[in-house]
């Protein structure tokens, strides 16, 4: 068993989550090819706009379309719908918290290989102040609740049904990822109605931020995604977790350099226990990078299974003994 968990705590994290996000990447945009079905009520970027090659569909485009229902059929039969799919939801995302962010979601995948693309061509990144990470975070939350409350307003005649599922007319995974399949039909401005014709072109001009964005930050859409702001909302009962020991903390900054989400309370916060943020994605580089053994640690059912050590440090940041 201690040499299990020692080659748990030694992996070449970097090639791992490459190899899991690339499988999980061929299954949600090409599972379906063969028949794979993994359901309506996924916690990632399934794009449901992906027509034949989906093997699931992401939450957040069946929940509109229940949201849009009349009140009354919402205290109803659809509000039963309602509480069912989020029922389903709720249990996927208990598994691996945000960790359906860091390794499955389509879109964080190609944000990673965006990164790894400017690097390769020796482009500089940028980052962010304090200031702009301090406003930065409340966005998700604001689109969160735009996304629910706009629905909501068609059911109640406030608005009218022909802006359909509004985020999902502006989310970028509707254009980028059924490229992949050879279908660029969204690629186009509906000119239906007044409000197709804002939200389309409006998701077109998204698109191009996230492409240029993602380019440039790295994981620049993650900071705006309403999916992650419902991940934390709902993460306190998740089996996979992030922890922390603040007393074997030197607060040296590795995991904070690590961060792709330039999360400053992973190496400044000492007294948490349970270190993940609301803009954290679990992608686990802060443990792979931290050089103290067991200052930080993912548990799962409370039964850690990756954790910061000093050999596992040095194996994978190729870096001698500190002293």
């Amino acid at each position: 068993m201690s040499k299990l968990r020692a080659a748990v705590n030694n992996v070449d994290l970097k090639r791992f989550r490459f190899w899991f996000q690339l499988a999980a990447f061929l299954l949600f945009v090409y599972g379906g090819y063969l028949a794979i079905n993994l359901g309506n009520n996924l916690p990632m970027f399934g794009c449901g706009y992906i027509r034949d090659g989906r093997a699931g569909v992401c939450y957040l485009l069946p929940l509109q379309h229940q949201l849009a229902r009349p009140w009354g059929q919402l205290f109803g039969y659809a509000g039963i719908a309602v509480l069912t799919g989020f029922a389903i939801f709720a249990l996927w995302f208990i598994v691996l918290n945000k960790g359906w962010c860091g390794f499955v979601c389509p879109l964080g995948t190609l944000q990673d290989w965006l990164t790894s693309l400017r690097q390769k061509l020796g482009i500089r990144q940028s980052g962010y102040t304090h200031e702009q990470f301090r406003r930065l975070t409340w966005i998700k939350y604001v689109l969160l609740a735009l996304m629910l409350l706009i629905p909501l307003g068609i059911g109640g005649g406030l608005w009218s049904h022909e802006v359909g599922a509004p985020f999902c007319q502006i989310c970028p995974g509707r254009m980028v990822l059924p490229l992949f399949v050879g279908d660029f039909s969204q690629w186009t401005i509906d000119f239906s109605s007044p409000g197709k014709i804002v939200l389309t072109a409006l998701g077109m001009g998204i698109t191009g931020l996230f492409i240029v964005g993602a380019f440039v930050k790295k994981r620049f859409f993650c900071f705006f995604c309403p999916m992650s702001a419902l991940h934390y909302l709902l993460s306190k009962p998740a089996l996979l977790r992030l922890r922390k020991d603040g007393s074997k903390c030197t607060r040296c900054g590795d995991c904070y350099t690590a961060c792709d989400m330039e999360i400053r309370e992973i190496a400044d916060d000492v007294e948490r226990k349970e270190i993940m943020t609301d803009d954290c994605t679990l992608c686990l580089k802060c443990v792979a990078a931290c050089p103290e053994k067991g200052a930080l640690k993912v548990d799962f059912a409370n039964i850690t299974f990756f954790e910061s050590t000093e050999e596992g440090f040095i194996k994978r940041m190729n870096k001698g003994i500190r002293k």
